[in-house]
């Protein structure tokens, strides 16, 4: 096995006519020889385009299915690794995937988690090159033990909150700066098309000075959340495809998004998406999400979830935008304060429950002020009125008569899911074309937005206008 794929490389080698590219399907044999003849086991060895120097690695190394391996970036036989393993995009890759191996085809380098832990000279690359012969292998049973190594990596199966949003965020900038940025830059493709859609819609129906910067972070956070918010719904298995059955209805432009994301991707896309929802797969999120409610931050801990990964993954952002978790007996205290103000101010004697009261909240975020009020309403009309009629009430006032505004689309999409949560807890589990009223809008354009498609030609950015 190695006799013959350092054979095939010194031959092409020796050819003078060689590209890097010339070299990778003896490189792809050889790993995928490796495992079923070593561990017994197929695994599949994707070589990705690339058509810059950005992107992900080389190949990707994967168990057909859902579950990665690793990755190789592989460099002409030529190259000093000495000079690649300092350069920008080698310091990207090894901060964003776990298990890399950098090799020029004779020298194998592998790292984990960022750091070396290994490195295999193979054969000398200068035989072929100057002698113009077939090199003899060198260290070969250190060599098996590198690729050993490589096939056996797994994510860890446990994390917190903390170093679960650490590798989210990680993965998240890399697809924000390597991949949604390259794709609308090369929108010449399919995929880049269907991105430069999603873009310009957008940028003219929802926040008109958007830049394609902006847009990229907006559109790798809305994937990763999006991807967080589909996994909270799941069970044991979960992946990209499922993500699109497991999004509710009831958040359109996610639902939209996450289709194209599913099953039309394209590759370079595909896989960085992928590597995030297997880092979902192995992490028990609810666990998380229970240990936040243990730890007594409150009934709301898909938000609290939310402020940590932001704070990992931009802390400026977070700052400017104010993503920061009010307290619930703060919240509390306001919502309760408006109900009487409701009652004794405005004769509204039952309240957020009177039909004749429309609550908006402009800024809705996850719509923790909005969450409050309608269980204070739909608690109110119950005291006074019994629980018989309670499916109506959500029905004809809660559903009808609350409203909240949001521009970004990560806490959007998480305060589609409380609010869901929520009102299953109350007795009213959203169905059909049932929704929320939560737009994903800029509440200070105050001008008409016009309707548009998108990809799929499916959603709807909407205003709605509101009458007191």
């Amino acid at each position: 096995m190695i006799e013959t794929y350092i054979k095939k490389v010194a031959s092409t080698t020796k050819r003078g006519d060689a590209r890097e590219e010339s070299y990778y399907p003896a490189l792809a044999e050889l790993l995928e020889q490796f495992s079923e003849t070593e561990r017994h086991k197929k695994v599949h060895v994707t070589v990705l385009p690339k058509k810059t120097e950005a992107g992900n690695p080389d190949f990707r190394v994967w168990d057909g299915k859902h579950s990665q391996v690793g990755y190789v970036e592989a460099k002409p036989p030529k190259a000093n690794l000495d000079d690649i393993e300092t350069s920008d995009q080698l310091k990207r890759y090894i901060s964003t995937f776990p298990n890399l191996i950098l090799t020029n085809f004779y020298e194998f380098r592998l790292y984990r988690n960022g750091q070396r832990v290994d490195n295999v000279l193979l054969a000398r690359p200068y035989i072929p090159a100057k002698l113009k012969t077939i090199p003899p292998a060198e260290h070969t049973t250190e060599f098996l033990a590198l690729l050993e190594k490589f096939f056996q990596f797994s994510l860890p199966t446990t994390f917190t909150a903390e170093s679960l949003a650490y590798e989210l965020a990680t993965r998240t900038r890399f697809l924000r700066d390597q991949i949604i940025k390259e794709e609308l830059r090369e929108a010449s493709g399919a995929g880049g098309k269907k991105i430069l859609g999603f873009y310009e819609a957008f940028q003219t129906h929802l926040i008109a000075n958007l830049k394609p910067d902006e847009f990229a972070d907006l559109y790798a956070q809305t994937i990763t959340y999006g991807l967080f918010a589909a996994r909270t719904r799941a069970n044991e298995t979960f992946n990209r495809k499922l993500a699109y059955d497991l999004i509710p209805k009831t958040i359109g432009i996610l639902r939209d998004i996450f289709h194209f994301i599913s099953f039309d991707p394209p590759e370079q896309l595909q896989v960085t998406v992928d590597d995030i929802a297997e880092v979902l797969s192995v992490a028990d999120v609810k666990k998380i999400l229970h240990q936040y409610f243990k730890e007594g931050k409150g009934s709301d801990p898909i938000f609290h979830f939310y402020e940590t990964f932001l704070a990992e993954y931009n802390p400026q952002e977070r700052e400017r935008r104010g993503v920061y978790y009010t307290p619930e007996p703060v919240v509390s205290y306001i919502v309760r304060s408006l109900d009487i103000i409701l009652k004794e101010t405005f004769d509204r004697r039952d309240g957020f429950a009177t039909q004749s009261v429309t609550v908006l909240d402009p800024a809705g975020g996850t719509l923790t002020f909005l969450a409050e009020a309608a269980k204070l309403a739909v608690h109110e009309f119950v005291k006074k009125y019994g629980s018989g009629a309670k499916g109506a009430f959500i029905e004809e006032h809660i559903l009808q008569h609350f409203f909240a505004f949001e521009l970004m689309m990560a806490p959007y999409a998480a305060g589609h899911l409380k609010i869901g949560y929520l009102l299953e807890e109350l007795g009213h589990k959203l169905s059909g074309d049932e929704r929320f009223q939560f737009y994903l809008t800029n509440t200070l354009e105050m001008e008409e937005l016009a309707q548009t498609s998108l990809p799929r030609n499916v959603f709807t950015f909407r205003r709605v206008a509101l009458g007191w």
